[in-house]
C-alpha cells in the first residue's frame, strides 16, 4: 500500500510538471506570436512612410495641382495619418525641442541668434513611433550658435542650411 500510495504521488507530480510546462509553453508560444506580429507591423509601417512623404511633398510643392487634385491629396495624407494613429503610430514632434540623436538625425544645421543652441529649427521629414518603438527618427535641421563664433554670417532660410560633417548633401 505505502509503495502504491508513492506511485500514486510520483504521478501526480510528473502531471503537474507537465501541466506546468505545457501553460508555460502556451505563454510563450503567444507572446512570441505578438512580437512576430508587432515586427510585421512595423515593417509595413516602415513601407508605408516613404508614400506619406511623397503625398507631403506634393502638397509643399508650388505646383499647378488643381484644387481638386490638392483636396484629395490632403484627404488621402489625412486618411493614411488617422490610419496610422488607430495602430498606435505618433508622429514625433520635435521642432522647437532640444536635439535627441537617438529620436532625430541632424541633415544640417543654421545659425539663428534668436533661438537656443541645438535646438530642432526645422523638421525636413517626419520621424515616427510606436509606443516607445522609434519606427523611423525624423530628420532635421538644428541650431548652430557656433557657427557664428567661427566666422559665418549668420542667415536665414534653407538656403542657409549647410550639411553636417559625413551627412549626405
Amino acid at each position: 500500500m505505502a509503495l502504491l500510495s508513492k506511485e500514486l504521488a510520483a504521478q501526480k507530480d510528473r502531471y503537474l510538471r507537465l501541466a506546468a510546462d505545457f501553460d508555460n509553453f502556451k505563454r510563450r508560444t503567444a507572446q512570441e506570436a505578438e512580437r512576430r506580429a508587432a515586427a510585421q507591423k512595423d515593417a509595413f509601417i516602415g513601407e508605408l512612410l516613404p508614400v506619406m512623404d511623397n503625398l507631403e511633398r506634393a502638397l509643399a510643392s508650388p505646383s499647378s495641382l488643381t484644387q481638386q487634385i490638392r483636396t484629395g491629396v490632403e484627404m488621402t495624407l489625412q486618411q493614411l495619418c488617422q490610419l496610422l494613429q488607430r495602430h498606435g503610430c505618433e508622429p514625433d514632434d520635435c521642432l522647437g525641442q532640444p536635439f535627441d540623436p537617438h529620436r532625430q538625425e541632424a541633415v544640417g544645421s543654421r545659425c539663428e541668434p534668436s533661438q537656443p543652441d541645438h535646438v530642432v529649427l526645422e523638421v525636413v521629414q517626419t520621424g515616427w513611433r510606436r509606443g516607445e518603438n522609434l519606427l523611423r527618427p525624423a530628420r532635421v535641421i538644428i541650431n548652430d550658435l557656433g557657427a557664428s563664433k567661427v566666422g559665418n554670417t549668420p542667415h536665414s532660410g534653407a538656403a542657409a542650411d549647410r550639411p553636417l560633417e559625413g551627412s549626405e548633401p
